[in-house]
């Protein structure tokens, strides 16, 4: 677990492809490495992997053909800067949202422009992740957590505020750029706790108008 909190901007320094897999060695800039151990887990840009290797510098993970389809890694090549974060232990402070390091799916950036020392940022989301997203409620974007200020349909916005431009890779963001994106885990297991025991059969889906009503969530 983690709380989108970024503790280092690093780089990915060697991709290596592995079959339908690739490994990769990131370079972690300032994050301190001393208390991380084979098999620790680290989010890059709010991806969980496992550390494989410990070069001293940095890191070596694997990343799976899974990882690969749900995420922007597949798009990475040398050099491309990432969000770093180590995981969760008994007395961190839970400044941001739990976050699980598991990527629901990738937006697009269609806006950034700036709104006085801040900037204002909006993703389209894909459709089947909409239900998930809350004004007002928390997301996970390429790792870092924030704070939905409105939604209209896929389409969220954010504030981001310059501490957060200066500590993270959203200052590179651009129009167009493809970003890790983690819903909230509340409204996750809220659906499938909602499914009932229609949530061991085959097919059962998400929720509907139908499940809503049925539950008092819809007059």
């Amino acid at each position: 677990m983690f709380t989108g909190i970024i503790a280092a901007v690093g780089a990915i320094a060697i991709l290596q492809p592995r079959g339908s897999d690739i490994r990769l060695r990131i370079a972690t800039g300032k994050l301190d490495l001393s208390d991380v151990q084979l098999g620790d887990s680290i989010a890059v840009s709010g991806v969980c992997l496992t550390v494989v290797e410990l070069p001293g510098d940095g890191f070596w993970a694997d990343a799976s053909r899974e990882t690969l389809e749900r995420t922007n890694l597949a798009e990475a090549i040398s050099g491309t800067q990432v969000n770093l974060e180590k995981a969760l232990t008994p007395t961190t402070r839970l400044g941001g949202h739990l976050v699980s390091g598991h990527v629901d799916g990738v937006g697009v950036v269609t806006e950034w422009r700036s709104d006085g020392r801040s900037w204002r940022l909006r993703i389209q989301a894909p459709d089947a992740l909409a239900r998930y997203i809350a004004e007002k409620g928390s997301i996970g974007v390429d790792g870092v957590s924030l704070t939905v200020n409105r939604v209209d349909g896929a389409a969220f916005e954010l504030n981001i505020v310059p501490h957060t431009l200066a500590e993270t890779t959203l200052a590179d963001f651009k129009i167009g750029r493809r970003v890790n994106l983690e819903v909230d885990l509340i409204a996750r297991y809220l659906e499938r706790l909602l499914l009932g025991e229609r949530a061991a059969q085959p097919g059962s889906g998400g929720l509907s108008e139908t499940l809503l009503r049925e539950h008092g969530f819809w007059k």
